[in-house]
């Protein structure tokens, strides 16, 4: 909407317990009164400015896609205004009157109307598969069944908040190294492409042979003016059928494992997955989802198809009546230290913090790895683009370094 604001408010709910958080509004009237119709008692509401490099970029074409962002604010909101007496129809009311994300909140209209028709929140919430993730509508459903709902909201947006940073992590470590590499490729390419030539028209006027390096920077350049194009459009439809089966089971049998090999990603890959698959099953059995569906659903949320298929071989052991950690144990997928640590869990009857520590501890050693990855990739980016423009101009000048030769 236009002239809307961000607002940070803390307020009192009911029992008397300061709450903070984030509301879209016009002005700061507008959101003591919704806070107040909410029960809430405001203590401070100050609005949220962000300039520069810390403002959020929304290109208009991707600000309909709902992201974790978007369904971690949402949770939370939800758990504040069902803890606070609230009833759930009014609850979504409100949701989909300030979410920002349009689609988002379209899809809250529709789960507002099933509610009031009589349809179980989980229930409507897992009609719409392509915003509301499997694991969401797995812990509402439990919290609907056990009376904790707004905790298991709160499990919910904890548990993408945390996700969400993870990504933030991984992003901010890879964006450097890829905008150094796609500087080198277009650098590379503008060199032989618009400036070879023209070093090219001038080398063929002074006559004699030309140094190995200048020829094949100069067939290169020939070679580059033919397949340029076709690489471009091969690029291009890779990119489209990438972005189309990326997840089927077929390529991601072949593609997942590969990236647990490789040389110096596969560890960070590894440990991205460790960490997904202890948090979101620690998440579900804290809101009291049973194992076996809960193992259901935390494999497909990994990531990583051989997390995936580890999984499912556990589960079937499970079902059989074998500990976790025993078949934990078996796929090298999950290192020794996760195995005795779930098994300690499963002796002393907490599982569920068992793995909260595994995921908090492979959160820091993403972040741990992602540093140490950014600060050894920059410099070796760095040399390899000076060794590769410097060698082409080194190869362009060197028959100009014997151009009394030439010319004689």
């Amino acid at each position: 909407m236009a002239g809307t604001k961000t607002f940070q408010y803390a307020v009192r709910d009911r029992g008397g317990k300061l709450v903070k958080g984030r509301i879209e509004a016009t002005t700061t009237a507008a959101v003591a009164n919704r806070l107040r119709t909410m029960g809430l008692a405001p203590v401070a509401i100050t609005e949220v400015t962000t300039t520069g490099l810390r403002r959020e970029v929304r290109l208009p074409a991707l600000g309909e896609r709902v992201g974790l962002k978007d369904i971690a604010v949402m949770a939370r909101q939800m758990a504040t205004m069902v803890s606070s007496g609230l009833s759930l129809i009014r609850t979504l009311s409100i949701l989909a009157e300030q979410t920002q994300n349009k689609t988002l909140a379209r899809v809250l209209g529709r789960v507002r109307h099933d509610v009031e028709n009589g349809q179980a929140l989980s229930v409507s919430l897992g009609a719409h598969k392509d915003v509301f993730p499997p694991l969401m509508v797995n812990i509402v459903r439990a919290g609907e069944t056990g009376g904790f709902l707004d905790d298991a909201l709160l499990s919910v947006a904890a548990n993408y908040e945390s996700e969400v940073r993870l990504r933030s992590t991984i992003k901010a470590a890879m964006t450097y190294p890829v905008m150094v590499f796609g500087m080198a490729v277009l650098a590379v390419v503008g060199m032989l492409v618009f400036i070879v030539p023209v070093f090219q028209d001038m080398f063929a006027g002074m006559g004699g042979t030309l140094p190995l390096p200048t020829r094949v920077l100069v067939e290169l350049s020939h070679v580059m003016r033919y397949a340029g194009p076709v690489l471009l459009v091969a690029g291009l439809v890779g990119a489209w059928w990438w972005g189309k089966h990326r997840y089927d089971a077929r390529v991601r049998s072949v593609v997942d494992p590969l990236k647990l090999r490789l040389p110096v990603f596969g560890t960070l890959f590894k440990k991205v997955a460790i960490a997904r698959f202890s948090r979101n099953f620690g998440t579900m059995m804290g809101a009291g989802v049973p194992i076996l569906q809960a193992l259901d659903i935390v494999g497909e949320t990994s990531g990583n198809w051989a997390v995936e298929r580890a999984v499912v071989r556990i589960k079937e052991s499970v079902r059989n009546g074998h500990p976790l950690a025993g078949p934990l144990g078996e796929h090298p997928v999950f290192p020794p230290m996760v195995v005795q640590m779930i098994a300690v869990g499963e002796d002393a009857g907490a599982l569920e913090t068992m793995l909260g520590k595994i995921a908090e501890f492979y959160d820091q050693e993403v972040q741990s790895t992602t540093e140490q990855l950014t600060s050894l990739i920059e410099p070796l980016m760095i040399a390899v683009l000076g060794v590769v423009i410097g060698g082409m101009i080194v190869a362009l000048y060197l028959p100009i370094f014997d151009i009394f030769t030439l010319i004689e």
